[in-house]
């Protein structure tokens, strides 16, 4: 056989071999065939997800679920997840997408895809009156200050990479690091702004005000590396839903504003 000939051999067996995999449905196939969408979402970070008084899951994220899947036609699963394994279930195909005000990251972007955002918030430090507000761009007002924070999370990251003098205390969840500044363990706590805001709310005779912001921070929905038929409905549901303003309707129940919001 010729070297021509082998060549050919071969790229006809590779394209073979690849054929049942540009066939296979996508996964916006996969729950339209299914009749229900399972989507992963945090339950302990008000008011994003969490538990109500029923024991049901509440928050944004939840009722954005609903709307999604109402849009969609198909039933609702909502599956629990933790800050970090978010993205890991994700992977795992242990849900068809994520609703769980996810930030979006240029190192998350190399495992998963994301939605335009459907809601925007400030991550920040957030503690006591005697601590002063930070004057410039680095929180230097926080130099030998302990900030509880829920660990893996886009604020660990920033905190370890960007502020060396500030000594980070990490905590498996969100409620654990709130819960340490709140118990005096430590000196403050790094959250988003919705989060922060429900803290105040529900601990009035604590001081909780922001000391330094990081940066704003877009929510979006993911979805898998290559679901981009998914992603372009999702895309599709976000803007139609802005423009009925169900969407608006959400961030003002549980943000207490109707959010301006940034592209992707």
């Amino acid at each position: 056989m010729t070297l021509f000939k082998t060549m050919m051999a071969a790229f006809i067996a590779a394209a073979t071999l690849a054929a049942p995999v540009a066939a296979r449905a996508d996964k916006l196939q996969d729950v339209l065939k299914a009749g229900k969408l399972r989507v992963g979402i945090l339950t302990d970070a008000a008011p994003w997800g969490f538990k109500d008084d029923k024991g049901e899951i509440a928050g944004l994220d939840a009722d954005l679920a609903k709307l999604v899947a109402g849009d969609l036609g198909v039933k609702l699963e909502l599956v629990p997840v933790t800050g970090a394994a978010r993205i890991p279930s994700l992977l795992s195909d242990k849900i068809d997408v994520l609703v769980a005000g996810l930030g979006a990251t240029p190192e998350r972007a190399q495992q998963i895809m994301f939605s335009q955002p459907y809601a925007v918030v400030n991550l920040g430090v957030y503690g006591p009156k005697s601590i002063p507000a930070a004057t410039g761009k680095k929180p230097d007002n926080l130099k030998g200050k302990t900030v509880a924070v829920a660990k893996g999370t886009t604020l660990d990251l920033w905190l370890t990479d960007n502020a060396p003098e500030v000594k980070v205390v990490r905590f498996e969840d969100t409620p654990a690091a709130i819960a340490a500044y709140l118990a005096g363990q430590a000196d403050t706590f790094a959250e988003n702004s919705a989060i922060a805001i429900k803290v105040m709310e529900q601990n009035p005779a604590k001081e909780v005000e922001m000391k330094f912001v990081i940066r704003q921070s877009p929510a979006h929905i993911g979805v898998r590396q290559g679901e981009q038929n998914l992603l372009n409905w999702l895309n599709t549901a976000i803007f139609s839903n802005k423009l009925n303003g169900k969407l608006g309707a959400l961030q003002l129940k549980w943000f207490k504003e109707e959010q301006s919001l940034p592209t992707l």
